[in-house]
């Protein structure tokens, strides 16, 4: 289901960029609450100590995702945190979690941590996915599966929304049309802080990564492996700073550095989108007697922008219940760029034929995929993910910046990246969302992580994989040339970039230097 532009799952709706800076920041009273001084009792005791009540996965015969897990071995917890780090005596809440033990006794390397992205990534399910690419190696590691606070079976959040898509919004085509964009986001925040304003200030990465150190005390751990895509090397990026020299093996996918990380989600990667659009043009022009949408690259673009023109004159009508306009169309493209392999690629192909015939004004009915993402978009099945992706992001980076700067910038985009220019530089709610409790994390520190990054990355751009490995001395960086993916590790088909994971993984050991894949995904078979 089609959720957040961290999320990095190619059977999601994935849209994606990253991170925000500042100055080195003090330490604050939370990060003190962390950790237990040597001078004092842990104020964090009774959580890090805390009897993990481990059960079946499955909630009920329709719950598809816990039985999968119950028949792989695994088993669930729910673990209890504070609400407010600051006041560990106060509230409290569950952070639901998954582990799969390790089996090889012999060679056990401990708990590996494992986030899909999002923000507000479910990841509860990941022990299943991530034991199928690490093969052998799985058996050497409990993994652990986390839905983050507010998020999945953890305590829930929802703002009653009739939306899934508020980061997933393009400003439109004139003034008139951005000017209901930004009261669209003044109600949504509004909204949520009428209907969460309790919980709003703790639901942050910061916390997040607190959460994570719970558990990993409460398995009984000194150190945690992790492995995190897209938005989770973000998480992992702050848990290394709040818990230095707790990590064991570190494996970021869809990395970027914390100044990357901002309010406007894909603000950055414009340029990277659309050329993504324009390579997704060529695979299609090759292929028009299967999709008729042009016979040359310049065909399909035009007929693209038949398309998104139509839903600016008027709303595409998709079966009897959807409309189109023109601040949700753009999502449907954007979030089809974010793979060259051929499916993801043929997913597309085949929305837009339907969507050219909307555009001309013929009847059609969306395929249970579209249909899906359909119901994200445009209808509350989408309000609890959004809600949560949008809470953890504003309480990370909100900043005020007058709602005539992203139009400016939306103007200016627009010039170069139609496409994607007025999606990725759209106001958010975040604009009228309180200031975060704490300051954004700034990295000062160094860890021997293992990084991956694609050069074509729609999502977290190459340069930010970059700037990070730099920012890390002790850091490798592994590259996947000439690549258009979000998500390498186990989702590309890249034996290359699999096995040098594993190595790490199995060994501990990193690279001498940086590696370098070819993007070679293994060979498919008809597209229909």
């Amino acid at each position: 289901m089609p959720t957040s532009p961290f999320r990095r799952r190619p059977r999601t709706l994935a849209v994606c960029a990253m991170l925000l800076a500042a100055s080195a920041v003090a330490p604050t009273a939370a990060a003190a609450a962390t950790t237990a001084t040597a001078a004092g009792p842990d104020p964090l005791a009774r959580f890090h100590t805390q009897h993990l009540d481990w059960h079946a996965c499955a909630l009920g015969p329709d719950d598809e995702t816990g039985r999968e897990l119950d028949a792989a071995g695994a088993d669930c917890a729910d673990v209890t945190v504070p609400l407010d780090y600051t006041d560990p005596g106060g509230r409290t809440i569950s952070v639901a979690v998954s582990r799969r033990k390790a089996t090889d006794t012999a060679h056990r390397s401990g708990p590996l941590f494992l986030n899909d992205g999002g923000p507000a990534g479910p990841s509860l399910p990941m022990p299943l996915t991530t034991a199928d690419a690490m093969g052998e190696v799985a058996a050497r590691y409990d993994l652990i599966g986390m839905d983050p606070r507010f998020v999945g079976r953890s305590t829930p959040l929802d703002c009653g929304w009739n939306l899934g898509s508020a980061f997933l919004r393009s400003a439109g085509s004139h003034r008139a049309a951005y000017q209901g964009e930004v009261s669209l986001a003044r109600d949504l925040a509004e909204r949520c802080t009428r209907t969460q304003g309790d919980v709003l200030p703790y639901v942050t990465t910061r916390n997040t990564a607190r959460d994570m150190d719970v558990i990993r005390a409460a398995l009984g751990a000194d150190t945690l492996s992790y492995l995190g895509y897209s938005y989770g090397s973000y998480l992992g990026e702050v848990y290394t700073q709040l818990f230095p020299g707790r990590t064991d093996r570190v494996v970021l996918d869809g990395v970027s550095p914390p100044e990357r990380y901002n309010q406007t989600l894909l603000r950055g990667a414009e340029a990277v989108n659309e050329a993504a659009l324009r390579a997704w043009a060529s695979w299609t022009a090759a292929r028009h007697t299967t999709y008729g949408l042009g016979a040359t690259r310049a065909e399909v673009l035009a007929t693209v922008d038949h398309i998104l023109d139509a839903a600016a004159r008027e709303p595409l009508r998709v079966g009897e219940t959807y409309r189109l306009d023109e601040h949700v169309l753009p999502a449907l493209f954007i979030g089809g760029l974010g793979s060259d392999l051929d499916e993801r690629r043929a997913d597309l192909a085949r929305t837009v034929r339907l969507l050219a015939r909307a555009a001309d004004r013929q009847p059609v009915e969306p395929d249970q995929g579209l249909a899906r993402q359909l119901e994200f978009l445009l209808t509350s099945a989408g309000s609890a993910s959004s809600s949560q992706m949008t809470a953890i992001l504003c309480g990370d980076v909100a900043e005020r910046r007058g709602v005539g700067s992203y139009w400016r910038a939306v103007e200016q985009s627009r010039r170069r990246f139609p496409l994607a220019g007025p999606l990725a530089n759209d106001i958010t709610p975040c604009e009228f969302w309180a200031p975060p409790a704490e300051a954004p994390t700034v990295l000062d520190n160094d860890v021997p992580a293992l990084l991956l990054a694609a050069t074509g990355d729609p999502r977290t751009v190459y340069s930010g994989a970059r700037a990070m490995r730099e920012r890390w001395p002790s850091s490798r960086l592994l590259t996947v040339e000439h690549a258009r993916q979000h998500g390498l590790y186990g989702e590309y088909g890249n034996a290359c970039v699999d096995d040098q994971v594993n190595a790490y993984l199995r060994t501990g050991r990193l690279p001498a230097l940086d590696p370098t894949c070819a993007a070679a995904p293994p060979p498919h078979g008809p597209v229909l």
